[in-house]
Formats: C-alpha cells, sequence, structure tokens
C-alpha cells in the first residue's frame, strides 16, 4: 500500500474512479433474475436492471436482494477507497482525502447507470445512490431513505420520491458534510435526473404507474 500511497491524491482518485466504476456496474439484477430462471430482465417492464423492474417479476425476494447488493457495492467502493486507497495522515475532510473517496462514489455510480458490459445501458441508481451516502455520511443515506418513503407513502409513485430524496440530497450533505459530499450528491442527483427522465414526463401527464399498479410479467 506504501507504492500507492506514494502516488498521489490524483492518480489514487484515479484509481478510486475505476474500481468504484467496475464494482458498480456489477449487474445484480440481472444476474440474479437469469439465476432464477426468469430469463432477462431487460426484456420486460422499463428495461432496466434496477430494483423495481426485477420487482416486475412478481419475486419480491429477488427485488430485496438487489436492492440490497445495489447499494451494497456503492458501500463497498467508498469502503474500499477509504481504507486502502486514503494515504494515512489524510483525512477525508481536507480536498485530497474527499476526492479520492467522493471519486470512488460517483465510479461506483456511474457504474450502475452505463455499465459497459451491457453496452452503457444500467439502471436509475436509486439503490446505489443510498448506498454511497450511506457510506460517506450514514446520516444523510438515513434521511434520503426517509424522504423516499415519506414520498412514496404519502403520493404513491416511486419514480418521484427518488427524485425527491436526491433533489435534497446535495442539501442535506452540505448541511452534515460540508461542500464536498454536497457537490457529490448534486453531481449523482444530475445523473439520476437523466436516467429518470422517462418518469418525469409520464408524472408531468399523469400517466406514471403508483406503486402497486404494475401487473406481474408474464
Amino acid at each position: 500500500m506504501t507504492f500507492l500511497h506514494s502516488l498521489g491524491p490524483t492518480p489514487l482518485s484515479i484509481i478510486a474512479l475505476v474500481v468504484g466504476y467496475l464494482l458498480g456496474s456489477i449487474p445484480f439484477g440481472l444476474l440474479l433474475t437469469q439465476a432464477a430462471g426468469l430469463g432477462d430482465v431487460r426484456k420486460i417492464g422499463s428495461g432496466n436492471i434496477g430494483t423495481t423492474n426485477v420487482l416486475r417479476t412478481g419475486r419480491k425476494d429477488l427485488a430485496a436482494a438487489t436492492l440490497l447488493l445495489d447499494a451494497g457495492k456503492g458501500i463497498v467502493a467508498v469502503l474500499l477507497a477509504r481504507f486502502l486507497l486514503l494515504p494515512p495522515g489524510v483525512p477525508e475532510s481536507v480536498s485530497e482525502g474527499a476526492m479520492i473517496v467522493d471519486f470512488a462514489a460517483i465510479g461506483a455510480f456511474l457504474g450502475h447507470c452505463f455499465p459497459v458490459w451491457l453496452g452503457f445501458k444500467g439502471g436509475k441508481g436509486v439503490a446505489t445512490f443510498i448506498g454511497v451516502l450511506l457510506a460517506l455520511s450514514w446520516p444523510v443515506g438515513l434521511i434520503f431513505c426517509a424522504v423516499w418513503l415519506l414520498i412514496a407513502f404519502a403520493q404513491k409513485y416511486s419514480s418521484l420520491a427518488a427524485l425527491t430524496a436526491a433533489a435534497t440530497a446535495p442539501i442535506f450533505g452540505y448541511v452534515f458534510d460540508g461542500i464536498f459530499l454536497g457537490a457529490t450528491a448534486a453531481f449523482l442527483a444530475l445523473i439520476l435526473f437523466v436516467k429518470h427522465q422517462a418518469n418525469i414526463r409520464r408524472l408531468w401527464t399523469g400517466t406514471e404507474p403508483k406503486i402497486g399498479s404494475g401487473k406481474k410479467a408474464a
């Protein structure tokens, strides 16, 4: 590890970004549904590999496993950067340390949303967003979950809940952890909004399906 730590913050940040991307690009939703004999999850519903689409197979257990694993890969990416790449004596509170750890989080999120193995067509990033937030600052991660649950129960729209939680994440990131987490959360939120373009259009036109209204895939 001494050799790695001697590289400096910029090379270490690039390494963190690449390792995070490779971890994030593991398509757990696709792998789990194929292992269960349910075929290619990309051919049903929204066509993505995330928890919501896995739930459309009718297998709540696989959807729950997808949620945990997609969040878990974000957590692992951040922890690896924190404990293996962060040089001794360099705290996350300074720009050099924050860049290394935050780049790992960004890499994991981009890997999930744009996995090279699947032609850069991945999930929408909600679970992985939760994972990296929990690892970077657990209070911010818990607030994200609380906002999601509040909107989901009140409005019955999973996409609206995710968009609202993502929009507020930079604010809470800045309040609880400072400018670095605030900026990282803002970047991830922007990507999440891009991935939810179709949902935003359906919310605007009133055609977005509510939670529990979807039919089991054939």
